[in-house]
């Protein structure tokens, strides 16, 4: 059997002979791979936005999060399952144009790469916001410009870089998250008064104003909102994206096939320590109903300690945030872009590499087109934060579905004799059963998963936060699918 390192490009103090094409670089350890993992599913969203997902659900958004988790989980095992076998930059966009079709590989890469340029620009548009509350008289341009800047160096430099400046961010972030759930327990061991009054404990998720499912799993209030446990999904889904990243990292992983699985069954345990178990000691501290997002969560449980710093720590750690995720976005882009270009679905400028095996056109491309859209934030913010964010909302599920639909078609070409690698050749099960990561469940899972992602499309509908978002999905894939057969008529 051949092993898969065999296969592996150059590591990245290899140097290419004259004459020799470039090739991405293996160097990304365990280490880098955890940690991008890990990160990934830790931002704004967990440190701000979590009290949203909180007055929708009240204690019962542990539940949320937890079968929102559960769903994510099987996403990347999809992924991770073709990753190990195959490991490739850009990864699903690569296993959708190899295993399922050219189309698919289009529509996938570029939404991929879309929403991500969304994601960061709004990003980068709030980082002003975390540099002025030190430094009121710097121009919130300007902050954007420099981590611009600052970033996009980083990841020309090469991917042990990328993947250095991604481990510390994370670092920071997960030290943050440890921080609070260490000093609610002291809280409730030591049963130290806190702000609202009530005694922190774990019962109250029980007692507090409605108990563990106060709105039940969808009730519509008098004003005519919905709300309860299945309408929190909305939130919990999307704070999980960035978490398949770790299939866009496989191809310049020193190790796939060791580092993928173990990353990715990590994620199980990180879900139920960052998010459950973080949420949970919150809700004990403090009554559920008593979080009504004029302060994050996490500050108030600093504060209930004695760290009256708690708003200048945690917005240094939003601010280390907002970098680590143009930091992955960058990254990412750069490779579905060069991905895209070996497919023929791009330019083939973007699929050149630097001697340092970084493909240096994707990565400036994405950053110029990233500083145009931040300029736009800034002239337009109601426009872009309305609108534009609506698409890169849909384009998750999106995303999510095209990696479940191609898993399908990867185990079909399997069983055919057109895996890959020494798996080409074998037929029907005794192709499967030589898979080193598969699935679990594999002939239901897919669909399970992709009706979970429906009935959460569903859910946005009764959402005017996310109705936008429903709307303009089918228009943008309309828009994708025309730009692919433009592009193909040309050829």
């Amino acid at each position: 059997m051949t092993d898969i390192a065999n296969d592996a490009t150059p590591p990245s103090n290899t140097t290419t002979q004259k004459g020799e094409e470039p090739a991405l670089h293996r160097s990304l350890k365990n280490r880098h791979i955890q940690l991008i993992a890990l990160g990934g599913a830790i931002g704004t969203g967990l440190f701000y936005g979590s009290s949203e997902s909180i007055g929708l659900a009240g204690p019962s958004i542990i539940l949320a999060y937890l079968i929102g988790g559960l769903a994510i989980f099987m996403i990347v095992r999809a992924m991770s399952e073709m990753s190990v076998e195959d490991p490739k930059a850009g990864a699903f966009s690569y296993y959708a144009s190899r295993y399922w079709s050219k189309r698919a590989g289009f529509v996938s890469g570029w939404n991929y790469w879309f929403n991500y340029i969304l994601v960061s620009m709004v990003e980068l548009a709030v980082v002003g916001s975390f540099v002025n509350y030190w430094f009121p008289s710097i121009p919130q341009w300007a902050s954007a410009a420099f981590f611009l800047v600052l970033i996009t160096a980083a990841n020309l430099l090469g991917v042990s870089q990328f993947g250095e400046f991604e481990f510390w961010f994370a670092t920071i972030k997960i030290a943050a998250v440890v921080a609070m759930i260490v000093g609610g327990i002291v809280v409730l061991l030591l049963h130290l008064p806190t702000a609202s009054g009530v005694a922190a404990s774990f019962a109250n998720w029980f007692t507090a104003d409605g108990g563990f499912l106060p709105h039940g799993l969808l009730t519509r209030t008098d004003q005519g909102q919905w709300t309860g446990l299945l309408m929190a999904l909305c939130v919990v889904m999307f704070s999980f994206g960035g978490t398949e990243l770790i299939g866009i990292a496989a191809g310049e992983t020193a190790d796939p096939r060791r580092t993928i699985p173990k990353a990715t069954n990590g994620i199980i345990w990180r879900i139920l320590v960052f998010y459950i178990a973080a949420l949970g000691v919150i809700m004990a501290v403090m009554p559920w109903n008593t979080i009504d997002g004029t302060a994050s969560p996490f500050v108030q449980i600093f504060d209930s300690v004695g760290i009256h710093a708690a708003a200048g720590i945690l917005n240094f750690v939003c601010l280390t945030a907002v970098m680590s995720v143009y930091n992955s976005g960058l990254y990412a882009n750069s490779r579905m872009l060069y991905s895209l270009a070996h497919q023929g679905n791009a330019p083939a400028y973007l699929g050149k590499l630097s001697r340092r095996g970084v493909p240096v056109a994707g990565v400036l491309t994405s950053a110029a087109i990233t500083a145009v859209a931040v300029v736009i934030v800034f002239l337009w913010p109601q426009f872009a934060f309305n609108y534009l964010m609506s698409i890169a909302t849909i384009a998750g599920i999106i995303n999510w579905s095209i990696i479940m639909i191609t898993e399908m078609h990867f185990r079909k070409a399997v069983a055919a004799g057109d895996g890959p690698k020494e798996l080409a050749g074998l037929h029907g099960d005794e192709a499967l059963k030589k898979l080193h990561f598969p699935l679990p469940l594999p002939r239901i899972m897919p669909w399970l998963v992709l009706g979970f992602l429906a009935i959460v499309v569903v859910l946005m509908c009764l959402s005017p936060s996310y109705i936008v978002a429903v709307i303009i999905g089918p228009i943008w894939l309309v828009i994708l699918l025309a730009a692919y057969q433009l592009t193909q008529s040309k050829r």
